[in-house]
C-alpha cells in the first residue's frame, strides 16, 4: 500500500481506535522522567506501542515514535508518531492534548493527522489538500492581516537554554503582541498547527524542533494553503530548529517582526538586542 489517500484512511482508523484509551487516561501521572521538566505517562508508552503495532501490521511501513524511536526519518517511507502531544496538559487534566501522526517520504511530510480527542476534533490531510476536520473538507486559507488574527505561541521558560533562548522568545512574544489581535499559549504544538491550518489561528510560532511534534502540523498547514518556514524564513525541513506556520499575508508580517529581532543566538546567556526594532 503506497497511495497516500489510502494510507490516510487506514491511519485515521488506527487513531480512532486509540481515542477511548486516550480519553480514559487523562490525568495520568508521570511514569518516565525525560528531562528536568519533561516526562512521559504510561499512556504515552502504551499508545505508542499499540498504534505503532497496528500501523506496521496494516501498512507494512515502520514507525518512529517519540518514546521508543525507530528508523531513520530522512530515508524512504516512515510514520512519525507522538502518542500524547501536550503531555503536561494531559497529565494535569487540561483537554488541550492530542495524538500526532505523519507519514514522511525521504524526510518530507506527505500526510498528517492531528486527533484532539477531548475536543472531538480530527484534522487530517494529504499534503496536496484539502484539509479535513471530522471528515469534512475545509476551505483553503485566504490572505489575512495579522492585526485581525490570533497567534499561537510556543511555551517558554525565560531561563531556557535551547536553540531558541528564553530572552528571544519573550521579546518575540512582546513584539508580535503589539500587532496581532490576541496571543494564545496552548501548550500543544499539534493543536496550534492544526488550528492554524483550519483558520482558527492566523499563525503558530513553534520553538520545538522534533519531527514528532511538527511534521503532522506542517502537512496540515501546507494542505490548507498556508506558509511554513522556520523563524528565519527558510522553508521548513526535517532539520529545521523552529516553525513559523501561518496564513498567507500573516506569515510575511510575523516574519518581518521576527527578522527585525536579529539572530536568536544573540540572546543566549542573558544577551539582549537593546535598540533593535
Amino acid at each position: 500500500m503506497t497511495d497516500p489517500h489510502e494510507l490516510l484512511a487506514v491511519a485515521g482508523g488506527v487513531l480512532d481506535g486509540a481515542v477511548e484509551s486516550f480519553r480514559a487516561g487523562i490525568g495520568a501521572p508521570s511514569a518516565v522522567a525525560k528531562g528536568p521538566k519533561d516526562f512521559a505517562t504510561a499512556v504515552d508508552l502504551e499508545l505508542e506501542k499499540r498504534i505503532s503495532g497496528e500501523l506496521v501490521a496494516r501498512t507494512g511501513i515502520a514507525v518512529h515514535g517519540e518514546e521508543f524511536g525507530g528508523p531513520d526519518l530522512g530515508s524512504g517511507l516512515v510514520w512519525v508518531l507522538d502518542p500524547v502531544d501536550g503531555t503536561l496538559n494531559y497529565s494535569a487534566g487540561l483537554p488541550m492534548a492530542g495524538i500526532l501522526l505523519s507519514l514522511l517520504r525521504d524526510g518530507e511530510p506527505i500526510l498528517g493527522l492531528t486527533w484532539l480527542p477531548m475536543m472531538n476534533r480530527r484534522y487530517s490531510a494529504v499534503v496536496d489538500g484539502p484539509l479535513y476536520c471530522n471528515g469534512e473538507a475545509l476551505p483553503r486559507l485566504q490572505p489575512q492581516d495579522l492585526a485581525e488574527t490570533m497567534v499561537g505561541f510556543g511555551a517558554f521558560n525565560l531561563d531556557g537554554r535551547g536553540p531558541i533562548p528564553g530572552e528571544y522568545r519573550v521579546r518575540a512574544l512582546g513584539e508580535v503582541s503589539r500587532v496581532c489581535r490576541r496571543l494564545r499559549m496552548h501548550g500543544s504544538t499539534g493543536a496550534d498547527l492544526a488550528f492554524t491550518a483550519a483558520g482558527v489561528l492566523g499563525a503558530a510560532v513553534v520553538y520545538g524542533y522534533h519531527a514528532w511534534d511538527n511534521a503532522a502540523g506542517v502537512a496540515l498547514v501546507r494542505a490548507a494553503g498556508g506558509v511554513v518556514t522556520d523563524l528565519a524564513g527558510e522553508p521548513w525541513h526535517l532539520g529545521s530548529r523552529s516553525v513559523l506556520a501561518a496564513a498567507p499575508g500573516v506569515h510575511e508580517q510575523i516574519l518581518d517582526i521576527l527578522v527585525s529581532l536579529g539572530d536568536p543566538g544573540d540572546y543566549r546567556d542573558g544577551g539582549s538586542r537593546e535598540g533593535t526594532t
